[in-house]
């Protein structure tokens, strides 16, 4: 099960998943609201065993609440770049990794951020896409510091080869999450930002 315990929050946050089954994550933790709350309220037992933090990138509206969770649930961090401050372990590009109840890969995919990963699970047909890709072919900015349009291009274009036309889910870093034909938000993002 998969939810998203930042919806219809009114701050400046990024989308945090919480990934139910098996092992329970969080994906991104969101920014500028009581994700501690929020992730207690989510679930149907206040003590909610929460095993890790998975982290698609260290953008300050992904992490702000970041040591607030792992202070409340006693875990540790799963990203990139373990230089980022809060980050305790390394995620490499192509590593299997277990969210919920199904394996997933992690992709680096630079372009929004140096340290951006996206997961995508070929047995549920997921992905995780952080700010690389968005609803109706809106992709991330590339405005910012360690932004580059043309690695975003190169990691959009490797997302589209690597996952399933049958895409099933694309849960994103702002914005709803996307059920209907997923793939097709992801072919008209690698098309969007390739224009000028």
């Amino acid at each position: 099960m998969i939810s998203n315990i930042a919806q219809g929050v009114q701050a400046f946050t990024s989308n945090a998943f919480l990934v139910g089954g098996e092992r329970t994550v969080l994906v991104d933790t969101g920014a500028n609201f009581d994700a501690v709350s929020g992730l207690r309220d989510h679930v149907d037992s206040p003590d909610l065993e929460l095993e890790a933090v998975v982290l698609t990138h260290t953008h300050p509206d992904h992490v702000g609440n970041l040591e607030a969770v792992k202070t409340a649930f006693d875990v540790d961090a799963w990203g990139y770049d373990t230089d980022v401050d809060g980050v305790d372990h390394a995620i490499e590009d192509e590593q299997r990794v277990t969210l919920g109840d199904h394996e997933y890969v992690a992709l680096h995919t630079p372009g929004h951020k140096d340290d951006h990963l996206c997961f995508y699970s070929s047995d549920s047909d997921v992905l995780f896409a952080g700010d690389l890709v968005f609803q109706n072919g809106s992709f991330g900015r590339t405005d910012l510091p360690e932004g580059d349009r043309a690695t975003l291009v190169e990691s959009i274009d490797r997302i589209l080869e690597r996952v399933s036309s049958d895409l099933r889910e694309l849960h994103t870093g702002h914005g709803p999450s996307v059920t209907d034909e997923p793939y097709g938000h992801v072919e008209l993002a690698a098309k969007m930002a390739r224009q000028v």
